[in-house]
């Protein structure tokens, strides 16, 4: 599968799961809504307390699988992955990319304030997904 091809199709999505590899090299799997920006990055936001974040600064390679309503069509992007620092600041670049996924993934928030201090209060970092590959079937 072409990789344009794929990021056409969960550009239409929003929801999928990312696979992180734990240190036995398993992988860990979770539930995600993400955004796929017009540079071509999925971004997606998590905390620094959580697996995926300790997984990914380990190995710095994920997998997001997205698949059609009727479960049967679906595309898997591999990816290289960057984080950014957790969110310290409410004014920080953390906070502002934050800003820009949830506009991107779910519209306007009702309190920018809250949110801002939300990011902060959780430790939100964003994962930017660079893929690199794609298969799947079943979506065209």
């Amino acid at each position: 599968m072409e990789l344009k091809s794929a990021l056409d199709f969960i550009r239409t999505r929003q929801n999928g799961v990312l696979v992180t590899l734990k240190r036995d090299g398993r992988p860990q799997l979770s539930n995600i809504t993400y955004a796929l920006g017009a540079d071509g990055l999925v971004r997606v936001s998590i905390t620094a307390d959580r697996a995926k974040f300790v997984n990914l600064r380990r190995d710095p390679r994920a997998s997001l699988y997205v698949s059609k309503e009727d479960f049967w069509g679906y595309v898997v992007i591999d990816a290289d992955v960057e984080l950014t620092p957790a969110a310290a600041d409410v004014n920080d670049a953390t906070v502002e990319e934050l800003i820009v996924l949830y506009r991107d993934a779910a519209g306007e928030h009702p309190d920018w304030d809250e949110y801002r201090a939300a990011m902060v209060s959780d430790r939100r970092v964003v994962v930017r997904l660079h893929p690199v590959h794609a298969y799947g079937m079943g979506i065209d």
